[in-house]
C-alpha cells in the first residue's frame, strides 16, 4: 500500500458555491445537508458544527467517498484502521459476490449477505480511495 493513502471511513461530499463539504442525504430526496466547523452564510449551529440544507440541483457536485481494497483476491471495503502493540488492523467488509468465499477467507456474517473481518492492514492489497459521483436529481425525479 502507498503510505500517502489513508483509509477513510465513507461519506458524502459536495461542491458548493465553490467549496467542499462534508455532507448527508436528505432530508428529502432533493435536499442534501452540508456541514461545516465554521459559520458560514447560510449555516445554522448544531451540536458543535455547522450545517445548511440545500437542493441538489444547486451542488456543482456530489460523491460517495469510500476506501476499497482486496483480501484474499477478493474486493472489500475499509470501514475502520485499529492500532493494538504497534500493528496496524483494518476492520473491512466483503464486496463479492459469494458468502461461500468470504467464511472462507475468515469473514463472520453480521446480517444476512454482510460479511466482516479485522486482518493485519499487510494483507490488504490495492487500496485505494473511490469517488463515486452520485446524481444531483433524485432517482425518479425526471420524466
Amino acid at each position: 500500500m502507498s503510505p500517502e493513502i489513508e483509509p477513510v471511513a465513507s461519506g458524502f461530499a459536495a461542491h458548493y458555491e465553490g467549496q467542499t463539504y462534508a455532507a448527508a442525504l436528505g432530508p428529502g430526496s432533493a435536499e442534501v445537508v452540508l456541514f461545516n466547523e465554521e459559520a458560514h452564510k447560510g449555516f445554522e449551529a448544531a451540536s458543535g458544527y455547522w450545517r445548511a440544507v440545500v437542493a441538489r440541483e444547486d451542488l456543482d457536485w456530489l460523491v460517495l467517498v469510500r476506501t476499497v481494497g482486496a483480501f484474499g483476491g477478493e474486493p472489500c471495503l475499509i470501514l475502520d484502521v485499529s492500532e493494538e502493540n504497534g500493528e496496524e488492523s483494518l476492520h473491512i467488509a466483503y464486496t463479492g459476490h459469494s458468502g461461500l468465499k468470504a467464511e472462507a477467507l475468515g469473514y463472520w456474517m453480521v446480517d444476512h449477505g454482510a460479511y466482516e473481518v479485522v486482518v493485519p492492514r499487510d494483507e490488504v492489497f490495492s487500496i485505494r480511495i473511490e469517488r463515486l459521483p452520485v446524481p444531483l436529481a433524485p432517482a425518479g425525479s425526471e420524466p
